[in-house]
């Protein structure tokens, strides 16, 4: 199948632990896909909320479509994702857990349908940031050796 990515958010890795990572669809408006296809779309400040029974993507902005006239959408509003009962249930439990959360990691298209990926993620500290940052300075001082 074809897979086009159309957004990432790059500060997931950088704030979380991803944990696990399943695939949703989406549930979306007409404009809304079309405006996805244009690549308009934003993740950087978007959440999942779980209750009991379903899971709906939060703050994701997602661009009025241009050509859609007054039919347009809401750019930010509460879309539902498209998951198994399991998987919801599954999500349901680990959320409860202190800490934990769950986030959008990329958007992309497959068979021509949005999907999500989104995973359990654990909040990082401030010395686990700085950890990180310091070994990507390390390895990118190797690389700079190794080609001299």
């Amino acid at each position: 199948m074809d897979i086009k990515i159309i957004a990432r958010n790059r500060k997931a890795k950088f704030e979380y632990f991803l944990l696990e990572s399943f695939e949703a669809g989406i549930e979306l408006r007409g404009s809304e896909i079309k405006s996805i296809r244009a690549g308009q779309v934003s993740l950087t400040e978007s959440y999942v909320r779980v209750d009991g029974r379903q899971a709906w993507l939060v703050n994701a902005n997602i661009a009025p479509y241009e050509s859609a006239n007054r039919y347009n959408h809401e750019p930010k509003r509460e879309r539902r994702l498209l998951l198994h009962k399991k998987e919801i249930r599954f999500l349901w439990d680990s959320i409860r857990q202190k800490g934990v959360t769950v986030i959008p990691t990329k958007l992309y298209l497959k068979g021509g349908r949005a999907k999500l990926e989104i995973a359990i993620a654990k909040g990082k500290k401030l010395y686990d940031k700085r950890e990180e940052i310091a070994k990507r300075d390390a390895e990118r001082e190797m690389q700079r050796r190794n080609r001299i």
